[in-house]
């Protein structure tokens, strides 16, 4: 942070974002964001509760930047073509901001959060609602995608895909294309209780 800049709650989250990105969600301490902006962590605690509520705010922080970016993608899209900008969308966040996509991913206590992740998921929604399913259905065809996502995002983060062919882009595509078969085909309720 530049000395200039003025020690803020919103100043310290941005911080603790880019350290997140950096070395991982469970880096963001009050101790360590307060060494990155050259102050005591008195000076932190004076605009933030704890680590706790710093952590919180990364998440809401990154659920905000993740709704404006999935309300930009789906503008104008519907079906086939906007459950590829919801997928493609999620990944490039996750890649270009690990700590906070993980921040998004983990239960943190941040009242803020509500609204942000309250976006996302009506983006969400909105991508399912394009498919024609039942009401009682959408929040299972949403868990499916947000499960399907995160997995993928994460064995590949983690190397899971570095040994293996074919590339892990050609599995991405089959991914988004075995998600719309699954929204296109879903299920009825004769078909869960066999």
């Amino acid at each position: 942070m530049d000395a200039r800049t003025p020690l803020t709650a919103e100043s310290l989250t941005a911080t603790a974002a880019g350290l997140a990105d950096e070395l991982g969600l469970d880096q963001v301490t009050v101790s360590e964001v307060a060494r990155r902006v050259g102050v005591k962590p008195a000076s932190v605690y004076f605009h933030l509760r704890g680590t706790d509520d710093l952590r919180g705010r990364v998440s809401t922080l990154a659920l905000a930047e993740l709704a404006d970016r999935l309300g930009l993608a789906l503008a104008g899209r519907a079906d086939r073509d906007a459950l590829g900008a919801l997928v493609d969308t999620i990944r490039t966040y996750a890649n270009e901001h690990p700590g906070r996509w993980e921040a998004t991913q983990v239960r943190i206590t941040a009242p803020d959060a509500e609204a942000p992740g309250g976006r996302v998921a009506a983006l969400m929604l909105a991508v399912v609602r394009g498919y024609d399913l039942p009401e009682a259905e959408l929040t299972h065809a949403v868990r499916l995608i947000g499960s399907t996502i995160n997995g993928f995002v994460r064995l590949h983060v983690n190397g899971g895909f570095d040994r293996s062919e074919p590339d892990p882009e050609a599995s991405w595509l089959r991914m988004t294309q075995a998600l719309d078969s699954a929204l296109t085909h879903w299920p009825t309720d004769e078909d869960t209780t066999r």
